[in-house]
């Protein structure tokens, strides 16, 4: 198994379920990154300090890594540097954040597919999660996506690589139309371009954002499994961008014991267009609607903790 990256912060509880599933997955490398207090917020230091001594319980043989912040680095800077500095040393990583509870095969799925597709460009990242809510997109066990889904994630050197959190290209491949390629209507066009700008412009702290739109820059796909591999239980009042309620907070698992491969890689065009009008520019476009942004949508951003 490639190491795996566990980002942990201010939430003792989601951390003790998460770091149980690492416990029994059994790395051989751990990196495990955490952010600093924000000194505004009393009581946070606690909550940290508890947090990282949950995964002080390794028991088993573990080369642990330990990324801490002497100080607050915010969401996209903690967790995007976190994934450089174990990519800097590995050739693939799997990431996973402390409220994403993973199905066991989870580890087992992305380890498969890392080796798989470890050559193949045209892969970008590979996801635990599946939001088709059920319906059956494919005979094998995962599709391909334009969306990189990081609830529970995995990716190589060779695709992080292109990826710059500040997203000095968007200005330019905006205004050239560039976005065109990767939407399908004008309200999708307008979710994409709205949003990004606000990450280009810093109002939203995200790393998800960035690593979405650097897939798209290299006409990258990303791995989603044909059943739901990861449960989100971070949407309560101490996420960082998930505060409100959402169809996808908890969201089952099931497994995949058995990796059963397409025949051919192409973008799934129905599950993508589905995704869009559940997740992204549906809902958006109902809160423009309603003249305001949903605070959802855009403080998680790329569904995963704005989207982190």
């Amino acid at each position: 198994m490639p190491p795996i990256v566990y980002i942990i912060f201010n939430r003792p509880r989601s951390t003790r379920q998460s770091f149980e599933l690492i416990r029994q997955a059994r790395p051989t490398v751990l990196y495990i990154a955490a952010d600093a207090p924000r000194m505004d917020r009393p009581g946070e230091e606690m909550l940290t300090n508890e947090a990282r001594q949950i995964t002080e319980q390794i028991d088993w043989d573990c080369d642990v890594r330990r990324l801490y912040a002497d100080h607050n680095m915010g969401c996209g800077r903690r967790i995007s540097s976190a994934i450089t500095s174990a990519l800097e040393a590995f050739e693939s990583v799997i990431v996973l954040e402390d409220d994403c509870i993973p199905d066991p095969s989870f580890f087992h799925f992305c380890d498969g597919l890392l080796l798989r597709y470890s050559d193949d460009e045209r892969i970008m990242a590979i996801s635990g999660d599946n939001f088709q809510k059920g319906i059956q997109r494919t005979d094998a066990s995962y599709y391909f996506s334009k969306y990189p889904h990081c609830w529970g994630w995995a990716t190589w050197r060779r695709a992080w690589q292109h990826f710059d959190l500040d997203i000095p290209q968007w200005p330019e491949f905006r205004d050239a139309g560039g976005l065109s390629a990767y939407t399908e209507n004008d309200r999708e066009l307008a979710f994409w371009t709205s949003t990004l700008d606000l990450v280009h412009q810093k109002r939203i702290d995200s790393w998800a954002l960035p690593w979405t739109l650097c897939c798209w820059l290299q006409h990258g796909l990303t791995a989603l499994p044909s059943v739901n591999l990861v449960s989100n239980i971070g949407f309560d009042i101490d996420g960082t961008h998930t505060h409100q309620s959402s169809p996808f907070a908890s969201l089952p698992t099931s497994s995949i014991d058995r990796l059963t491969h397409p025949t051919a890689v192409y973008r799934h065009a129905i599950a993508d267009r589905y995704t869009d009008d559940l997740v992204y520019s549906g809902p958006w476009q109902h809160s423009q609607k309603k003249r305001k942004r949903s605070r959802w949508l855009f403080r998680r951003g790329s569904l995963g903790r704005a989207a982190a």
